[in-house]
C-alpha cells in the first residue's frame, strides 16, 4: 500500500470496539435463533476483513476461530463465542496501550488469555511505528562523511562569493555601456568574466568530484548480500512446493553478490512472484514429471552474479516451459492478434505476448500465483529501477528469466530524444548504438516497420507515430536490445545523454501508455521516461496494452463497503492508483447513486446488510442499463466455492481482501473494462 495503517489504528480500534459490542449483546440468543447467529457471523466477518486490512493476522484469526463456533451454533456455543470476545477485547487494549482487558470485559469466562504476546501483531504494529532499523556505520566511513560534507559546505560558501562577483560585473557593464568609449569597460569585463569562468570550471570539478564521493560512500552503506535473501525464496519455494504435493529441490549460488537495499525491497514482490511462478505453473506434480521421464522432483534455481556496476539474477525452472504455440493460439483467443499476424509471429514474438497485462495461457487462475498480476507487471517493477528482464524457453525443458538490475540505486542514465515538438527520455541500458536513418534502411512489411542490423530483421518503433507527433524529414534510429530481443526505436534527434533521478507518473496524469515515469534535467525541466518493454514485441501486443490501461483520471469507480475500516483502506488504494472513488456502505446507497450518476465499474464486498454483493451484481446485470457495468468483487471470503458463486453472479472478477495488492487491483479494474 502507498499510505501506511498508522493513522487508521484509532477509526479501527473504534468500530471494532462496536462490532464487539453488538456480539455480546448477540451472544446470549446465538444458539436458539438462526437469524442471530447470522447476524453475528457477519459482524465477524467484516471484522476479520478489517484486521487483515490492518495486518492483524492473529486477530483475524479469532475471528474466523468464532465464525466457525457459530457455523452452525450448537451447545456451548455462547460461552465459546464469549471467550473469544473477551480475547478479541484484550488484543484491542493491547493495541490501544491499556493493557489487557479483565476476563469479565465481555462477561466472558476467567480464563481466556489476551491475544497480544510476544511476536504477535502488536508487535509488528509497534515495529511500524518504531521507525526505520538502525544502521551501524564504521567510524572510519562516518569521518570520511563528516570531512565531505565539511568540504562542501566550503565550496558552497566559495560559490556564493562567485555569485557576488558576477553582479559586480554586470554593474560596471551596465555603466560602461553609458561611457564614451565603452569598449574599454566592456573589454575589462570580458576578461574578468573569462577569469571567473576559469574559476568556476575548476570549483565544479572539485564539486563533482565530492559529490560523487560522498554518494559512493552513502550507497556502499546500502549494499546488502544478496544469498540471504535468495535463501528465503528457496525456502519459500519449498514450502510452497509441499502445499501442491511438488517436491521441489532449490539450488542457490550468489557468490559474494551485493544489491542496495531500497532495489532489493522493491522487487521482493517481483522474485516472490517469478518464485510461486516457477513451482505453481512451471513445475509439474510429481506423477507427470515421471511419465515424461524427469525426476520425481522438480529442480529450481536461484542464481546471481555481478558484472560491473550491475547484478545479473536468474529464476530457472526445470518444468514443462511456455509453448509459444498456446501462446498464440490464447492471444487469437482474446482478439489480442489476428490469425493472419499471429502466422507471422517468432518464437520471440510469442513469448512477447506474455508483457500484455493479464495475459495467460491459464483459463483459469490459480490460487498461488497468476492473479491478475503477470510479466507486465514484473516488467514495470524491474524498469522501475533501472533494470532489464527477459525471459527463455523450452516445452518440456523449463523456463529462465533473468533480471538485469543495477548494484546501486542511483541516478539514471538517460538519453534526451527530441519526436516531433516534444522531448522524452529514454533509458541508455537498453541503447547500444544509434545513427542517422539513411533512405533504404528502414521498410515495411505486413504493417511491420523492420531494418537490417548484424545480419538480422529487427523490429523498429518510430515515436512520432506512437505518439501521434509530426515527424521531421533527418530522423535517427537508436538500436539495442530490450527483454532480450534486439530492437530499435527511431526519433528526430538525440539531444544527449545525462544523469537523472526517476520518479513515478502522478496519479491521474492521463499520460500515453508509452510512458512510465518522469525524468527532471539539469535545465530543470521535466521529461516523460519511455517504458522500454512497452516498445518490445508484437504492434499488437503494443495496441492492447494501450486498450486495457485506461486514463486514470477519468475512470469514475463506485465502492460498496459496509466495513468502515475497510472501506476507507480500499478507497485509499484506488485513489492512490488515480480513480476517481465514490464510497458507500450499503447497497441500497449504491443503487440509489447509480441511479443518479454514471459510473465506469462497481467493486462491492460480498458480506453486507439486507442486500449483499452477490444480490446486488445479479440486480445489476438483471437491468439492461446495468448489463454491461464491470464488476469486481473484493471479498474476504476466498475458497473456491465462493469464487465461482460470485462470477455465476455475473461479477467480471474476484479478489481476496487477504494480502490485496494495489497493482493487483488497479491492473484487474483495467482489464474488466474500467473505461475512460
Amino acid at each position: 500500500m502507498s499510505r501506511g495503517v498508522d493513522d487508521l489504528l484509532p477509526l479501527f480500534l473504534s468500530e471494532a470496539r462496536d462490532r464487539l459490542e453488538r456480539l455480546v449483546l448477540l451472544a446470549d440468543t446465538v444458539e436458539r435463533e438462526a437469524e442471530t447467529a447470522r447476524k453475528a457471523r457477519r459482524e465477524l466477518h467484516a471484522l476479520k476483513g478489517a484486521s487483515n486490512m490492518m495486518q492483524l493476522r492473529e486477530m483475524s484469526s479469532l475471528c474466523h476461530e468464532a465464525e466457525e463456533v457459530l457455523n452452525p451454533p450448537t451447545e456451548g456455543a455462547a460461552a465459546r463465542l464469549l471467550a473469544l470476545l473477551d480475547r478479541l477485547a484484550s488484543g484491542l487494549n493491547e493495541l490501544a496501550g491499556q493493557g489487557p482487558a479483565p476476563a469479565t470485559a465481555t462477561g466472558a469466562a476467567s480464563g481466556s488469555g489476551p491475544a497480544a504476546g510476544p511476536g504477535s501483531e502488536v508487535d509488528a504494529v509497534a515495529s511500524l511505528r518504531a521507525g526505520p532499523e538502525e544502521l551501524r556505520v564504521p567510524t572510519p566511513v562516518l569521518d570520511r562523511l563528516a570531512d565531505g560534507s565539511a568540504r562542501l559546505r566550503v565550496l558552497a560558501v566559495g560559490a556564493g562569493t562567485a555569485v557576488d562577483r558576477l553582479f559586480q560585473l554586470a554593474r560596471l557593464a551596465e555603466r560602461g555601456v553609458r561611457e564614451r568609449m565603452p569598449e574599454q569597460v566592456l573589454a575589462t569585463v570580458a576578461t574578468s568574466l573569462r577569469q571567473l569562468g576559469m574559476e568556476l570550471e575548476g570549483s565544479q570539478r572539485t564539486w563533482h568530484h565530492l559529490a560523487d564521493g560522498q554518494l559512493e560512500t552513502l550507497l556502499r552503506l546500502q549494499l546488502q548480500p544478496l544469498r540471504p535473501f535468495l535463501l528465503n525464496l528457496a525456502r519459500h519455494a519449498r514450502e510452497l512446493g509441499r502445499t501442491l504435493g511438488k517436491n521441489v529441490e532449490v539450488a542457490v549460488s550468489a557468490g559474494d553478490s551485493h544489491l542496495d537495499r531500497r532495489i532489493m525491497e522493491a522487487l521482493q514482490e517481483v522474485f516472490l512472484h517469478l518464485v510461486r511462478n516457477a513451482v505453481d505453473h512451471g513445475l509439474e506434480a510429481p506423477d507427470v514429471r515421471q511419465a515424461a521421464g524427469k525426476p520425481a522432483g522438480g529442480q529450481l534455481r536461484l542464481d546471481a552474479r555481478s558484472e560491473g556496476g550491475r547484478v545479473r539474477i536468474q529464476v530457472a525452472d526445470d518444468g514443462a516451459g511456455i509453448d509459444p504455440t498456446a501462446v498464440v493460439e490464447a492471444a487469437v483467443r482474446r482478439g489480442l492478434v489476428s490469425e493472419e499476424e499471429a502466422a507471422s509471429l517468432t518464437e520471440e514474438g510469442a513469448l512477447q505476448l506474455l508483457y500484455i497485462s493479464g495475459f495467460s495461457t491459464r483459463e483459469q487462475t490459480s490460487e498461488v500465483s497468476g492473479r491478475g498480476v503477470g510479466l507486465d507487471a514484473v516488467a514495470a517493477a524491474v524498469h522501475g529501477v533501472g533494470g532489464d528482464m527477459w525471459l527463455t524457453s523450452s516445452p518440456g525443458q523449463g523456463t529462465t528469466v533473468v533480471l538485469d538490475v543495477p548494484v546501486a540505486r542511483r541516478g539514471e542514465r538517460v538519453f534526451v530524444l527530441r519526436v516531433g515538438e516534444s522531448l522524452v527520455a529514454l533509458p541508455a541500458s537498453m541503447v547500444k548504438s544509434f545513427r542517422n536513418v539513411e533512405p533504404g534502411t528502414v521498410f515495411r512489411d505486413n504493417g511491420r516497420c523492420l531494418t537490417r542490423s548484424s545480419g538480422q530483421l529487427i523490429e523498429v518503433q518510430v515515436l512520432s507515430e506512437l505518439l501521434g507527433e509530426t515527424s521531421s524529414d533527418s530522423q535517427v534510429m537508436l538500436e539495442g536490445v530490450v527483454a532480450g530481443v534486439a530492437h530499435a526505436v527511431i526519433v528526430d534527434g538525440v539531444l544527449g545523454d545525462e544523469e537523472v533521478l526517476l520518479c513515478p507518473l502522478p496519479g491521474g496524469a492521463g499520460a500515453h501508455d508509452l510512458f512510465e515515469g518522469m525524468a527532471l534535467l539539469a535545465t530543470g525541466r521535466p521529461v516523460p521516461v519511455v517504458a522500454p518493454h512497452r516498445l518490445s514485441g508484437h504492434e499488437a501486443a503494443k495496441a492492447s496494452v494501450a486498450i486495457t490501461r485506461q486514463t486514470l483520471r477519468s475512470t469514475r469507480l463506485l465502492l460498496v463497503d459496509d466495513c468502515l475500516v475497510t472501506r476507507e483502506m480500499v478507497r485509499r488504494l484506488l485513489e492512490d492508483g488515480g480513480f476517481a472513488v465514490t464510497a458507500v456502505g450499503s447497497s441500497a446507497e449504491a443503487l440509489k447513486l447509480l441511479a443518479e450518476k454514471e459510473f465506469d465499474c462497481l467493486v462491492t464486498d460480498i458480506e453486507m446488510p439486507e442486500m449483499d454483493g452477490l444480490a446486488l451484481t445479479r440486480h445489476l446485470r438483471s437491468t439492461p442499463r446495468f448489463a454491461h457495468l464491470p464488476v469486481v468483487v473484493v471479498s474476504t471470503r476466498d475458497g473456491s466455492a465462493d469464487r465461482l458463486a460470485g462470477l455465476e453472479a455475473g461479477a467480471d472478477a474476484y479478489l481476496a481482501k487477504h494480502g490485496l495488492d494495489a497493482r493487483e487491483l488497479v491492473t484487474v479494474i483495467h482489464r474488466v473494462g474500467g473505461r475512460p
